[in-house]
């Protein structure tokens, strides 16, 4: 313990505004510390970890970041029970001196619902900003220890995972002549909802007290507080890994059961019990339908210890020539022995009305505006399924949507011929016809703008993370930043200047300090230095707010 120095706010602070904040310092400091929390985790050092997580809970390093985060993602801007954001500098500067576990007692949530895909609502619980920081700080001190304990092939809300390596991972159990050929599709019914507050309490490796203050803490609905007893809240940052590390387990207990046996000393008995799980969905294989019937009672008895239950309509037992979806793929074995994996009819319709709903809902607007709307929704669906088979449907989805356009556009002129039409809104662009195209003025000079076509998309190949990789263990580092390179080496294979800024800049942003990841929308732009401009690369939306500022320095200092 004397080798542990508790710092605070008061010890480490260096900087006097938020604007004046090292980012990269307190990544690093922080950094640090979950490090050594992974090596006391794996070392079985509970007491140090113990240690560790109160050190970096009291740091201004993990308190600055844990506020930056709030302050900087999606719902940076809904604000809970208090009504009230962070939006200023000194906003976010003074709240991180408030992020204090002395006093603290979290509001009740913001209850709100939001539609699912299959017509019933979801709850959604809002926490206020500071206890939204105070969960993003805790959570700072959680993640290395969920990390080291977690399942090997559990891939949802993990850094440095996705669906992506779910699917391939499905791919690797379920593609061999081998391979097991009954899956059991699994869901939990109100996962988030029905956790046992006990069993977190008495299981989850962090301050106990803080906590249960959140899991008690009730929501307000319709103006009225109503008390929580069990589930954490769908809303709260830290309620995703709470979520994982009560699914945890779940593999190892299947392993130590079905592990292989030897039957003699020639013969190898394997029962192909594999499990992949994303967040609360999960699929497990087996040889034969009558040993997923015996896997099925062990995991409802290992999810009521948690006061879970699967839920009878999503879990069912399905042959791999049948066919089954999962994220959002369809995984099917077919006649020839070939395992292929393609977008699910569901996504497909899912997709499709939402392209509809754009299009229906600008029936008047220019044909500029239709395309800036239509195109990032196209690249953001194109970009999760073209590491699959998805030629085929890509090329039916544009289809679709050239249909609907041709309705749109003969809507807008029902007194003009179908030619005319044609030649007002498509074009040919080298050999190909019938492409949908704006014609603008940018600064003066002709510009156009194309609507993405799905099948123009190079179908590329995913490499899986490995299943043991940790992020927060020093001996990953150089294997995840090699991974990072590699995945943007893929995306900007044509685009070498660029793969050059990214590299230069280290991955990260330089107006927000945040990674630049192939799926975020970014560009180049300019910032004047001495002596001479250098591009950089950015965020597209930390480069509008930046213009944003500038638009409003300019107009304030010439107002005066």
């Amino acid at each position: 313990m004397n080798d542990i120095k508790t710092s605070c706010a008061s010890t480490d602070q260096k900087w006097d505004t938020w604007l004046d904040i090292n980012w990269d310092k307190c990544q690093t400091s922080v950094d640090k510390l979950q490090a050594r929390i992974v090596k006391a985790q794996k070392e079985g050092r509970y007491g140090r970890v113990k240690a560790l997580q109160w050190t970096l809970t009291h740091s201004f390093y993990a308190k600055a970041l844990a506020v930056k985060r709030v302050t900087s993602n999606k719902g940076s801007r809904t604000a809970g029970v208090d009504r009230a954001t962070w939006s200023t500098p000194n906003a976010k500067f003074q709240a991180i001196s408030e992020l204090k576990r002395r006093g603290y007692t979290p509001q009740p949530l913001r209850r709100i619902h939001i539609k699912k895909s299959n017509g019933k609502l979801r709850p959604l619980g809002i926490p206020t900003m500071k206890d939204r920081a105070m969960q993003a700080l805790y959570l700072l001190s959680l993640e290395p220890v969920a990390e080291t304990t977690a399942d090997s092939n559990s891939y949802g809300f993990r850094k440095g995972r996705s669906t992506f390596d779910a699917r391939q991972q499905c791919f690797c159990v379920l593609s061999k002549k081998t391979s097991p050929e009954w899956i059991l599709e699994g869901d939990i019914k109100g996962c988030f909802d029905h956790i046992s507050h006990e069993w977190l309490i008495n299981n989850i490796p962090m301050d106990k007290a803080m906590l249960k203050k959140w899991l008690k803490c009730g929501f307000v609905f319709n103006k009225e507080l109503f008390p929580t007893e069990e589930g954490t809240p769908q809303g709260g940052i830290i309620s995703p890994t709470l979520a994982n590390m009560t699914l945890d387990g779940l593999q190892v207990m299947l392993a130590k059961k079905y592990h292989k046996k030897f039957v003699n000393r020639t013969t190898t008995y394997y029962p192909k019990v594999h499990l992949v799980r994303y967040a609360d969905d999960f699929i497990i294989t087996g040889r034969t339908k009558e040993a997923l019937e015996e896997i099925k009672p062990m995991v409802e008895e290992f999810l009521q210890e948690r006061g879970l239950t699967l839920s009878e309509e999503k879990t069912r037992m399905t042959h791999i020539t049948e066919g089954f979806d999962f994220l959002g793929y369809n995984i099917r074995k077919y006649d020839n022995g070939k395992l292929l994996i393609k977008p699910s009819k569901e996504g497909l319709k899912k997709f499709m009305k939402k392209i509809r709903g754009i299009i229906d809902s600008n029936k008047g607007s220019k044909q500029e505006s239709l395309i800036r709307l239509l195109n990032p929704v196209i690249v953001g669906w194109v970009n999760y399924y073209k590491s699959c088979v998805a030629s085929e449907t890509f090329s039916k989805a544009d289809y679709l949507i050239f249909e609907k356009l041709w309705q749109w556009a003969r809507r807008r002129h029902p007194k003009k011929g179908k030619n005319w039409v044609a030649d007002r809104y498509f074009t040919r662009i080298r050999n190909r016809n019938w492409c949908f195209v704006a014609n603008f003025k940018k600064k003066g000079k002709d510009d156009r703008i194309v609507l993405k076509r799905l099948y123009d998309t190079k179908i590329t190949f995913y490499v899986k993370v490995k299943a043991e990789s940790n992020p927060f263990d020093p001996e990953w580092d150089t294997y995840f930043k090699e991974r990072e390179e590699y995945k943007m080496l893929k995306h900007l294979d044509d685009k070498k200047p660029l793969l050059h800024l990214w590299k230069k800049q280290k991955g990260i942003c330089p107006l927000c300090g945040e990674p630049i990841d192939i799926n975020d929308y970014w560009g180049t732009t300019e910032k004047k230095t001495t002596p001479e401009k250098q591009n950089h690369l950015v965020h597209d939306s930390c480069r509008r707010k930046n213009d944003q500022l500038k638009r409003c320095n300019n107009e304030l200092v010439s107002s005066k």
